[in-house]
């Protein structure tokens, strides 16, 4: 028996030392089948920093209205940083979200949608390419506790490969508290 549980807390290390030994011995790790968002954004942000794009923004008032102004200058690391809240890549959630491709008019559409059962605020990711480029990222990230409600829809569009436009839709409902609705699009110019 002691033989058996030895052999079994083996088998236990070298499953979970696979990865590090990988890394260690300079090889890549293995891939994730999930779109490697962070990687894409930090890229973006990269070359949009370089460039010094104005914004023009659009933002829905609580009282129906909208304001719209032109911004010259932005970090943009902080400016799509709210998209880095719909990555999935994370190990822990390997296996969490059920992977659908199609193909439509030249473009790959893949829709990773959350399992049953899975808690993570990533409802739902939609990577749309064509060939290597980046069409359009969108996700639905949602938040359900007895203190609060929340749900909010990004969508980012891109034009040869560099990011055209992106918005935020949102509602959020505290306790006690009206729902508050929210809406910003942004377009580079």
């Amino acid at each position: 028996m002691r033989k058996a549980w030895l052999l079994g807390l083996a088998w236990l290390a070298a499953a979970c030392s696979s990865d590090t030994e990988t890394a260690r011995r300079g090889q890549p790790a293995p891939r994730s089948r999930y779109f490697a968002l962070n990687a894409f954004l930090e890229d973006q942000a990269k070359q949009l920093n370089q460039r010094q794009p104005g914004v023009t923004k659009q933002v829905r008032l609580r009282t129906g209205g909208q304001e719209t102004t032109l911004v010259r200058q932005l970090d943009w690391n902080k400016e799509l940083q709210i998209f880095q809240q719909a990555d999935i890549t994370k190990p822990a959630l390997r296996g969490a979200y059920t992977v659908d491709s199609t193909v439509e008019n030249g473009l790959l559409r893949r829709r990773y949608q959350r399992r049953p059962g899975i808690e993570h605020p990533v409802r739902q990711l939609t990577v749309l390419t064509s060939g290597p480029q980046v069409v359009a990222v969108e996700a639905v990230i949602t938040q359900d506790n007895p203190l609060v409600y929340s749900s909010k829809t990004v969508e980012l569009r891109c034009q040869n490969g560099q990011v055209a436009s992106y918005r935020v839709n949102g509602v959020q409902k505290l306790v006690l508290f009206d729902s508050v609705r929210y809406a910003v699009s942004s377009r580079v110019q």
